[in-house]
């Protein structure tokens, strides 16, 4: 039994970046979407999700987002979703693949609870009230991966909200936050797309 609970607390964050390969970062970084509609910066929460931050950046500097569309637009009354990246199911993404290194198409859900240290991975609130103790939450601007399965995000698809949607909370894997050009975002359709990704500090 303690051998059990020994390798469960080796499923951190380290874990998952030695065996998806990534140069694990734990800080918050800022980088600046470049689209047809204008730019605006995002502030990557890589102290809160470092494993989804460190994907993030790998597709960045992967080039897997130049030129790529913003694929889906879901508006409803009070709220916007942008959708954004490579469908794993898209035929570009196999042609990508052998350049990219993506070890698979998903990672691990991450979240983080105020009280706690390290994220959690591979788990989603079950609770309405555990949304209280959430590091970070769906606000006006946020941006996060889509989810694949119950509790695995996808290693190259996003999107972002235009407003606070507290019923997803605590079920996606939020990693940052629009902190400069708000405005772009809302005039974006389906016609546009992401001219280029760059990591600024």
């Amino acid at each position: 039994m303690s051998q059990a609970c020994s390798n469960k607390n080796k499923v951190d964050t380290n874990y998952y970046c030695q065996k998806l390969r990534f140069n694990c970062i734990q800080s918050n970084k800022i980088v600046n979407f470049k689209t047809t509609k204008g730019d605006f910066e995002v502030e990557l929460f890589g102290k809160d999700n470092p494993v989804t931050v460190s994907n993030f950046l790998e597709n960045i500097e992967n080039d897997i987002y130049l030129n790529q569309k913003f694929y889906k637009i879901i508006t409803y009354p009070q709220i916007k979703f942008i959708h954004g990246g490579v469908n794993p199911k898209n035929k570009i993404y196999f042609e990508r693949n052998q350049n990219l290194n993506k070890t698979s198409p998903s990672i691990p859900l991450e979240i983080k609870f105020k009280e706690e240290s390290k994220p959690r991975y591979n788990y989603q609130i079950k609770n309405s009230n555990e949304t209280e103790n959430l590091v970070n939450t769906f606000e006006n601007g946020s941006i996060s991966m889509v989810k694949i399965g119950k509790n695995k995000s996808s290693s190259t698809e996003f999107f972002f909200v235009t407003t606070k949607i507290q019923e997803l909370d605590g079920r996606y894997s939020i990693f940052g936050k629009i902190i400069k050009g708000l405005d772009v975002l809302k005039k974006i359709n389906k016609e546009d797309y992401i001219k280029a990704v760059q990591i600024t500090n």
